[in-house]
């Protein structure tokens, strides 16, 4: 019988990555979206960390098993590390990803001297440096242990989407040594190089 791993999330997009890690070491992913009566869970914290640990400790203890949550989110260079921890809601609550992602180029437009760069010959021009930042939680209230884990990914900004595969920020955020945005990725190249399955690989190989 494989093992449960329940994930803190209602997102789809996250769920499939995760989906993708685990199950290939066997593992059965539950999201939140298998569980009825699980409120919406306020994310107060001021970081990464704090969120996701206050939605790992909240589901854990409804639930009274381990529980993996993750916080992430998009860190622009040209917006002094906007949108940050509230990516999801960076044009208000409830905010679309076209919503979001609408917001962060008229804030880099508004805000920038000079709007684009070259990075070299054969990539378009970018806007700005930024990076996708995610950090990952495991609560196990049995166990009474909690374990930390982050992940980074380094890339830029452009000023028009590209691709049509994952979900945000996706398609505005390139990355040079592919010569494509991460929406322009397949999901086994997005899960080789994402700020969350760098934090994912961490715990699955040190807790699992």
């Amino acid at each position: 019988m494989s093992q449960i791993v329940v994930i803190a999330t209602r997102n789809k997009g996250k769920v499939r990555e995760m989906e993708d890690l685990f199950k290939k070491r066997g593992f059965d992913v539950r999201s939140l979206n298998d569980y009825e009566g699980i409120p919406e869970i306020e994310e107060t914290g001021s970081t990464f960390f704090e969120n996701a640990l206050i939605k790992a400790h909240a589901v854990a203890h409804l639930l009274g098993v381990p529980v993996l949550a993750d916080d992430s989110g998009l860190e622009v260079e040209g917006l002094g590390g906007e949108p940050g921890v509230i990516s999801a809601r960076y044009a208000g609550e409830h905010a679309t990803d076209a919503e979001n992602n609408a917001k962060l180029l008229r804030e880099l437009s508004s805000r920038l001297t000079h709007l684009s760069y070259k990075l070299g010959v054969g990539h378009p021009p970018v806007w700005s440096a930024a990076e996708f930042v995610c950090s990952i939680v495991l609560v196990d209230p049995m166990r009474r242990k909690n374990a930390r884990f982050e992940g980074r990914c380094a890339g830029y900004i452009l000023g028009e989407a590209r691709g049509h595969n994952g979900f945000g920020y996706d398609p505005y955020f390139y990355l040079p040594e592919y010569g494509q945005t991460m929406a322009e990725l397949t999901l086994e190249e997005k899960n080789k190089i994402s700020h969350r399955a760098k934090a994912l690989r961490q715990l699955i190989e040190l807790v699992y």
